[in-house]
C-alpha cells in the first residue's frame, strides 16, 4: 500500500510538472488513504464511479470562503465516498512552492499571487478526487473554467459571520485582500460574486453547522445532483418510474418546457421527491431578496445542466427587474387587519400573478429551443381565463429572442373582464394571434388538449408547416415552478418582520380555479415550508370543494357559471392532475385510471384512504356572488383596501376559517382594476361607461390602496390590434391555428 501511494504521490506531482518530495508523500499519505470499510454511502459512490453523463472527470470540486471548512469537510467526505481528497493550499501550492501559501502572498503580492496560483491550478489533470480549492482560486476565471469542466463544483455556502469567527479561531491574517483598513466582511462579500459564478451545487449550510453535518448534506445535494434530471407523465405506469435515464425516454427539465403535455395526456412532474430545505437552511434565507431566494429555491428543482445556477441568476435578475415589477419586493406581503396578510401577486407587467412565472417561463422556454437538435418552429398554445393571456403574451414578446416562437392565445369571448379584453387586444406582434372564443373556458383548455393529443394533426403541422406545437398555461412544467417562490417567500417575510419565528405555522388561503397556484403551496409546503392549513377557496363554480369533501370528481349535471371572478370559472382543474399523483405517492396508474374515467364519464372517486390525506391537508369552501361583493365593499369602506373579485373569494372563505391563532395570509391574484366594472359596481359605484380608459380615472379618484397600477394603465391606450372572434368547436379552433400559421410563415 505505501508503494502504491508513493506512486500515486508522484503522479499527481508530474501532473504538476514537479517531483513529489518526501514530506510531499508523507501529507498525501496522511490526507488520501481510501477507507477500508464499506460505507453507508456506497449508492452515491457508485453514482460517481458510473455516471459520466454531467461532468467529464468526475471529480467533487469544494469551493467557497476561507474558513467555510471545505479542508476538513473533503477529509469526511473522502471516507464516505472512498475517493482520494486533495487540499489545494497543503497538497499542491505548498509542496510546489516550498513555502507557506500566506508566505508566498506576501512575496508576490495579491495580483501576482493569483496570477501564479492559478497557473499551477491550470495543470490539474487528475480524475476521481475530491479537490478542496484555496478561497482564491475562483477569482482566477481561465482556471476555474479548467477545474469546472473536471467534476462538480460544490459551493459552501457558510454564513459570513460563522466564516468570520472560524478565521478568527484560526488566526488567518493573510488572504488575498486583507490588508490595512479592509474589514474581512467585506472581502468575503466582494468574493460571494465569483464564488457564485461557477458552483454547479450549492449547499446552504445552517448557522453553526458540524464539518460532518455539511458533508450529510453535500452527500444528500450529490444524490440529487445524478438523479434529479428526469421527469415523468403523471399517468406513467408505476414500474416504469423507477428507471433514472433521460436516454432511456424520460425528460430532463428543458425538454418538458419545450413540450408542455406529455404524450399519454399527462402532466410531467420531476421523477425525483421534492427537494427539502431544514427550518435553519429556510432561515439563510430570511433577509435575502425576492431574486436571491428565487435562486436558491428554483436551483432545488434545476438540474444545472439544463440551466445552469449563473445562467439561472440572470433569468431570475432579468424577470424580476424593477422595469417589470413596479415594487421593489417584487412579491410584497401587506397587512390587511389582525392577523390577516396578503400576498400582492399583481404587481407584474400585465397586473396579476401570473407574471410572477412568466417573466421567467418564456426564458426557459428560450433556451429550451436554443438546446433543440431540430430546426422547427414553436407554436405555444395559451387556453386563458383573462390573466394567462397577457401574462404570456408578454413574457414571449420580452423574451423569445430569435428562437422564432409563435403565440397563440384562446379566451372566452363573453368570460373575461372588458379590461382584461383590452389587454389581450393590443397586443403587438407578427408571431401572436388573439382569438375570442364563444364558449367558456373550459371549452377552449379541453381544445387544446385534444390538439395537442392529435398525433395526426401534429404531424401534419410538423410536415407541412415545419411547426411543433407547445403550452405555457400551468399544464407546463415551467410555467407552475416559479410560483413555489412566492408562497416560501411570504413566510420568510412574516419571519424576518418579527411577526413569526421560523417554523411556526401559517394558514394559506388561495382562490381557486385550475389548482395550480395552490400545488404550488403544496410543493413549497413539501419543502419545508410550515404551512398548516392549505385553504382552497372557489366561486359558484365549487366542483373542487365537492371533490375535498366528498372524495367524487363530478361534471355530471355541472355547467359552469360565469362570475365576476372568471380565473377560478373553471370545473376541469388541470393541476389537480399533479396533486393527486403527489397525494397517491406517484401512483401513475391510479391516476390514469381516475382521468380516463372522468373522460369517459364525467366523474371519478378516490379511496377512503386518499379523502383522509387530502382532508388532512387542505380546507375547502366557496362563496356566492354577494358575499364576494360585500367583501369587495366592507374592507374598502372600513381599511381603504380594494381588492379585485378573486381576492375576495379568498377574503370570505378565509374569514369563515380564521382562528386567528396564527398569521392568515390570503393570495391577492390580480390588481382590481382590471375588473373596474365589477368593482366599482361592488361598491355602490354607477359606471356608465364601457370604456376602460374612463373606467380606470372613475378608479383613481377613489384613492385606494394598493394604489393603481401604472403599466396596466399603459395598456389600456394602446389601439387595438386583434378584434377575431370565432364559434366555441374544435373544427373552428384548428382552422384558425392554420389560419394563423399560415399567415406568417
Amino acid at each position: 500500500m505505501v508503494l502504491l501511494m508513493n506512486v500515486w504521490c508522484r503522479s499527481v506531482a508530474s501532473s504538476f510538472g514537479l517531483h513529489a518530495s518526501r514530506s510531499c508523500r508523507t501529507k498525501l499519505q496522511r490526507v488520501t488513504s481510501p477507507t477500508a470499510s464499506v460505507s453507508a454511502y456506497t449508492s452515491v459512490n457508485r453514482l460517481f464511479c458510473t455516471n459520466l453523463r454531467y461532468k467529464r472527470d468526475n471529480n467533487v470540486i469544494l469551493i467557497g470562503c476561507p474558513g467555510s471548512g471545505k479542508t476538513t469537510v473533503g477529509k469526511i467526505l473522502s471516507t464516505h465516498l472512498a475517493m482520494s481528497v486533495l487540499d489545494f493550499d497543503n497538497d499542491i501550492l505548498e509542496p510546489y512552492w516550498e513555502m507557506a501559501v500566506g508566505d508566498k502572498l506576501s512575496q508576490v503580492g495579491a495580483d501576482k499571487f493569483l496570477q501564479l496560483e492559478g497557473d499551477v491550478l491550470l495543470q490539474f489533470q487528475q480524475q476521481n478526487h475530491i479537490i478542496s480549492l484555496s478561497g482564491s482560486n475562483p477569482l482566477h476565471h481561465t482556471a476555474m473554467k479548467h477545474i469546472s469542466n473536471s467534476g462538480i463544483v460544490v459551493f459552501l455556502d457558510v454564513h459570513i459571520n460563522d466564516i468570520i469567527a472560524r478565521m478568527a479561531e484560526m488566526k488567518v491574517d493573510r488572504i488575498v485582500g486583507q490588508g490595512k483598513g479592509v474589514h474581512m466582511e467585506d472581502i468575503l462579500k466582494y468574493r460571494l460574486q465569483f464564488y457564485e459564478k461557477w458552483y454547479d451545487l450549492r449547499v446552504i449550510c445552517a448557522r453553526k453547522d458540524s464539518p460532518e453535518i455539511v458533508a450529510e448534506k453535500i452527500m444528500k445535494g450529490l444524490k440529487r445532483y445524478h438523479t434529479m434530471r428526469n421527469h415523468i407523465s403523471t399517468r406513467s405506469s408505476s414500474s416504469k418510474s423507477a428507471t433514472v435515464n433521460t436516454e432511456e425516454g424520460h425528460k430532463n427539465f428543458l425538454q418538458v418546457v419545450r413540450e408542455g403535455l406529455a404524450s399519454d395526456g399527462g402532466l410531467y412532474i420531476p421523477q425525483t421527491n421534492i427537494p427539502y430545505l431544514h427550518a435553519d437552511q429556510w432561515s439563510r434565507l430570511i433577509g435575502c431578496s425576492y431574486q436571491e431566494k428565487a435562486l436558491r429555491i428554483l436551483e432545488q428543482w434545476i438540474h444545472p445542466e439544463d440551466v445552469h445556477p449563473q445562467k439561472l441568476r440572470s433569468m431570475i435578475d432579468k424577470g424580476y427587474k424593477m422595469d417589470n415589477f413596479n415594487c421593489q419586493n417584487v412579491i410584497p406581503l401587506v397587512h390587511l387587519r389582525n392577523n390577516q396578510y396578503l400576498l400582492e401577486l399583481f404587481h407584474g407587467p400585465t397586473a396579476s400573478f401570473k407574471d410572477a412565472a412568466l417573466q421567467l417561463m418564456p426564458q426557459f422556454f428560450t433556451e429550451a429551443v436554443k438546446r433543440c437538435d431540430n430546426n422547427a418552429r414553436y407554436l405555444v398554445l395559451v387556453a386563458t381565463s383573462g390573466d394567462t393571456g397577457s401574462a404570456v403574451l408578454d413574457g414571449f414578446s420580452k423574451y423569445s429572442g430569435d428562437s422564432g416562437t409563435l403565440v397563440m392565445v384562446l379566451f372566452p369571448e363573453n368570460g373575461v373582464s372588458l379590461v382584461q379584453k383590452t389587454q389581450m387586444r393590443a397586443t403587438l406582434g407578427d408571431n401572436v394571434h388573439v382569438v375570442g372564443i364563444k364558449g367558456d373556458f373550459d371549452f377552449c383548455q379541453t381544445s387544446i388538449k385534444s390538439i395537442f393529443n392529435n398525433i395526426e394533426l401534429c404531424n401534419q403541422l410538423l410536415d407541412q408547416y415545419n411547426i411543433k406545437l407547445s403550452a405555457a398555461n400551468s399544464i407546463n412544467w415551467g410555467r407552475l415552478l416559479p410560483q413555489v417562490v412566492y408562497h416560501a417567500s411570504a413566510y420568510l417575510n412574516l419571519v424576518n418582520d418579527d411577526i413569526i419565528k421560523m417554523s411556526d405555522p401559517i394558514d394559506l388561503c388561495i382562490p381557486t380555479g385550475n389548482f395550480g397556484n395552490m400545488l404550488a403551496a403544496v410543493y413549497a409546503k413539501a419543502m419545508g415550508i410550515p404551512i398548516r392549513r392549505l385553504i382552497c377557496a372557489s366561486n359558484s363554480n365549487n366542483v373542487l370543494t365537492d371533490f375535498f369533501k366528498t372524495g367524487v370528481y363530478d361534471l355530471r349535471s355541472r355547467n359552469l357559471q360565469t362570475s365576476m371572478s372568471p380565473a377560478i370559472d373553471i370545473l376541469k382543474s388541470s393541476n389537480l392532475e399533479r396533486f393527486l399523483y403527489f397525494i397517491t405517492d406517484g401512483d401513475g396508474d391510479t391516476v390514469r385510471s381516475y382521468y380516463a374515467q372522468l373522460e369517459t364519464k364525467k366523474y371519478f372517486t378516490v379511496s377512503k384512504e386518499i379523502l383522509n390525506k387530502i382532508q388532512s391537508e387542505f380546507i375547502a369552501d366557496w362563496c356566492n356572488e354577494e358575499e364576494c361583493a360585500t367583501t369587495i365593499s366592507s374592507v374598502f369602506k372600513e381599511e381603504g383596501y380594494l381588492m379585485d373579485p378573486h381576492t375576495a373569494v379568498g377574503k370570505t372563505v378565509a374569514d369563515r376559517h380564521n382562528n386567528e391563532d396564527c398569521p392568515m395570509v390570503i393570495a391577492s391574484t390580480a390588481h382590481y382594476a382590471k375588473f373596474a366594472t365589477e368593482v366599482l359596481q361592488c361598491i355602490g359605484l354607477d359606471t356608465p361607461s364601457d370604456d376602460p380608459i374612463r373606467l380606470f380615472k372613475q378608479l383613481a379618484a377613489l384613492n385606494p390602496r394598493p394604489g393603481m397600477h401604472q403599466e396596466l394603465n399603459n395598456a389600456l391606450h394602446k389601439p387595438v390590434h386583434h378584434s377575431g372572434v370565432i364559434d366555441g368547436n374544435l373544427n373552428d379552433v384548428v382552422s384558425e391555428i392554420i389560419r394563423f400559421i399560415k399567415i406568417i410563415s
